[in-house]
């Protein structure tokens, strides 16, 4: 499951965070402890031509983030976008800087407070009692689980099951291009080129389909704003991607640790600890790794000198194991207090759907410890080959309800 760093070095010191396969086969965490203590900002080349700053300690990652003015959104917020422009800037809220980027968040944010959230509370729980229901005994718990994003789109999008087979895919085209299981023959970057004209193709005709029987859903919202149809899209995109593509791997990643301890019938037991659960799953997995920003002007970061225009990587998954903030920081803690993880990201561009996140979870932690009482490993989880999305999309099992 894993290789010494020294394997990914590369050169001007190096160690190809940049290549998805680190995240699939190598041991990213051993990087990024390596890093943090001997290269927290380090130059990474991508190519002969272009590179980044790499971010790996947890102060200086919430500096970058937290600091709008001096490093930007709107050159694009992956590594896949290094070298691209940026066909959403000042469109859509993930790719855009204030007061732009209040102006298009600011509507979606109030009906996504964990108040206006609370009232799809019976609707989740009641679709994560269903997708449990006929599991037990030999399963996939990555397939088990690969659903799960329905249960808070269906409400917030009007996303339709029947949908959900082709839009998970396509999303996975969109941000695991390098993963053997959606790859395109042509590759990486046409799988990447495919993923997004799916996605969008998908998403306008939901918009127009909203527009002619509105739902009062976030799509209706956006739709009513004045924004152009690509740009509403745009923003569509980014509320699915965001929770699609993550969501399922926090409880993938925190049920096979909790496996490989032999911990998972204590954690099982104290159901009055969820809400501190579902915080550490959150840190211990960070499914979204990494965040990039452009510098705007001439500046430091960690008292090394960046460059304006530079791209700078913040590598969340790094700083959530940041021993100078966590203590035991590569153990799983059910009662880890306090938690200011960055698995959500920080300053202005924090996870828009970070309540509704986190009450699915909440949900789904609550239903898996009263529907099984046990779990055992039929076989090694399997990785997802992505520089983006650290998590698990194979994960046999034998499950026992109780």
């Amino acid at each position: 499951m894993s290789s010494p760093p020294g394997d990914h070095i590369c050169p001007r010191g190096g160690t190809g965070l940049a290549d998805p396969a680190l995240y699939d086969v190598g041991d990213p965490h051993a990087v990024w402890r390596a890093l943090r203590r001997r290269d927290p900002v380090g130059w990474h080349p991508v190519d002969d031509r272009s590179g980044f700053w790499a971010v790996t300690r947890y102060a200086d990652v919430r500096a970058v983030l937290t600091d709008h003015a001096g490093f930007t959104s709107t050159g694009g917020v992956m590594l896949s976008m290094i070298g691209r422009p940026e066909p959403a800037r000042d469109q859509q809220f993930a790719a855009s800087d204030p007061p732009r980027h209040g102006l298009i968040r600011g509507p979606l944010q109030r009906q996504m407070t964990g108040r206006a959230v609370a009232r799809h509370a019976p609707a989740i729980r009641s679709f994560v009692r269903e997708m449990l229901r006929p599991a037990g005994g030999d399963l996939d718990f990555a397939e088990l689980t690969s659903t799960l994003p329905l249960a808070f789109l269906k409400p917030l999008m009007g996303i339709r099951a029947a949908d959900w087979p082709d839009l998970a895919r396509w999303v996975s085209m969109s941000v695991a291009e390098h993963d053997r299981d959606v790859m395109l023959p042509d590759g990486p970057s046409a799988t990447l080129d495919r993923g997004h004209r799916e996605l969008f193709a998908y998403l306008l005709n939901l918009l127009f389909e909203h527009r002619r029987q509105p739902r009062g859903d976030l799509v209706d919202l956006l739709g009513a704003m004045p924004l152009r149809p690509g740009a509403v899209v745009a923003n569509c995109y980014s509320v699915l991607l965001g929770g699609a593509a993550a969501i399922p791997h926090v409880p993938r990643v925190a049920l096979a640790e909790l496996i490989r301890l032999g911990r998972y019938e204590e954690w099982a037991r104290h159901p009055q600890r969820i809400d501190r659960v579902v915080e550490e799953a959150l840190r211990f997995a960070t499914p979204a790794g990494h965040f990039m920003r452009l510098a705007t002007r001439d500046t430091s970061v960690g008292g090394v000198p960046v460059a304006a225009g530079e791209p700078v990587v913040v590598w969340l998954g790094s700083a959530n194991r940041d021993e100078a903030v966590f203590a035991d920081a590569d153990t799983l803690h059910p009662d880890r207090h306090p938690n200011r993880h960055l698995a959500f990201g920080d300053g202005r561009h924090y996870c828009l759907g970070s309540a509704m996140a986190r009450m699915t979870l909440r949900i789904f932690f609550e239903e898996l410890f009263a529907t099984f009482s046990s779990f055992e490993p039929t076989g090694e989880p399997e990785r997802v080959r992505s520089a983006w999305l650290h998590g698990i999309k194979r994960m046999p099992v034998v499950g026992r309800r109780r």
